[in-house]
């Protein structure tokens, strides 16, 4: 038997961190059709990124999950910071690089450097007309590419609900298991901003269909300018730092050079010195160590993608058959606005994730009658 014992008020604290897991699970949305009456195709298709996630049950009930979550952070500047950034996910970071010398600059660095690469000035860094506003708000942002995870209206908020209810739980393990509480704030601010620049980066276009994004130190170009905007806006750099390990973590020194060179592209386009501000090691080559816990939780909560991504890729095909099926759709169709609006609010509506559940359970024809019940057949 082991010789490790609990006294009565351990058992007790376990079980009320077990109960504030159950009461974080019970606070997320559950899928629901009745948010909205069905709708003709004309319709849909007339309805704007924003329109089709504030439509969605599924999404403003993600919302307000993330919100009611953020409210908990105990840092009140930080709390305040992840707010603002949340209200509006301007690209603040643009501000010293609308002149483009300075862009030049930026760019030459990152290529000397090798974290620009394949990548011409002319399509260096998304559009920006204004860096202190969002070109979308944060509740219409897409969770990815378009053939990608939660490439939706609304699919951020879903897809960052998910992740952050994930690493809560994984929060929440760790004291059960081990006994000791993580810097919550740490998880929840790095979670909750960690892709905080799709609404910028996938922009969505009169088609329909978002931007593509081009890669930047490695990876998708919103992951480095996401960090650089948390800095910016002064969240501690041990948070930014937890933030730049989602895409992966330092475990060891090859998974390491992601969020070094995450973090050294965003420091780039910051013009600050990453040691020098805490969120490299003082020799530039790894994170600050000891390295945190905390790092390893973001980049575990940001595992959403694993079967969304698949899922999308399954689901969009079946998608296109039922839309030339009940609605008539052609093949110039399929490539343009009446099927991209067609999916973009069926998918906003009941997320991909619901519905590939419903093909893997009902069949095609189980998935037919859901999407028909949404959007009202030809």
């Amino acid at each position: 038997m082991s010789s490790i014992s609990f006294a009565r008020r351990d058992f007790i604290k376990l079980g009320l961190a077990a109960g504030a897991a159950a009461a974080v699970a019970a606070a997320l949305p559950r899928f629901s059709l009745a948010a909205a009456a069905p709708k003709k195709l004309d319709e849909v298709i007339s309805l704007s990124p924003a329109q089709m996630a504030q439509e969605s049950r599924l999404v403003t009930g993600s919302l307000k999950y993330l919100e009611e979550t953020v409210k908990s952070i105990k840092d009140a500047q930080v709390r305040q910071t992840v707010q603002e950034i949340m209200a509006n996910p301007a690209p603040t970071l643009m501000e010293p690089l609308m002149n483009q010398a300075d862009r030049k600059k930026a760019y030459e660095e990152l290529t000397a450097k090798g974290l620009v690469k394949d990548v011409s000035f002319d399509r260096f860094l998304p559009a920006t007309k204004n860096p202190a506003q969002s070109p979308e708000p944060f509740v219409a942002g897409p969770g990815s590419g378009y053939q990608s995870h939660h490439s939706y209206p609304g699919g951020l908020i879903t897809h960052t609900a998910a992740n952050l209810a994930i690493s809560l739980a994984i929060y929440d393990t760790y004291n059960q298991v081990y006994g000791f509480d993580l810097d919550r704030d740490t998880v929840i601010a790095s979670q909750a901003l960690h892709d905080l620049h799709k609404p910028w980066v996938f922009q969505w276009g009169a088609d329909g269909e978002s931007r593509t994004e081009l890669p930047l130190a490695g990876t998708g170009e919103h992951h480095p300018l996401s960090v650089a905007e948390s800095f910016k806006r002064g969240l501690p750099a041990h948070m930014v730092v937890a933030q730049a390990c989602a895409h992966n973590h330092p475990g060891s020194a090859d998974d390491e050079k992601g969020p070094v060179n995450w973090i050294s592209a965003a420091s780039v386009l910051l013009g600050v010195d990453p040691a020098e501000k805490g969120l490299l090691a003082k020799d530039g080559k790894t994170l600050p160590q000891p390295r945190r816990m905390e790092n390893f939780v973001c980049h575990l909560g940001d595992h959403d993608w694993v079967l969304t991504m698949p899922a999308a890729k399954w689901i969009i095909p079946v998608m296109a058959r039922i839309a030339q099926k009940e609605y008539g759709l052609s093949e110039a169709d399929l490539k343009g606005k009446p099927f991209k609006q067609l999916r973009n609010y069926v998918f906003s509506q009941a997320t991909v994730m619901t519905l590939y559940h419903e093909l893997t359970v009902g069949g095609e024809e189980a998935l037919t009658k859901t999407v028909t019940s949404m959007v009202l057949p030809a």
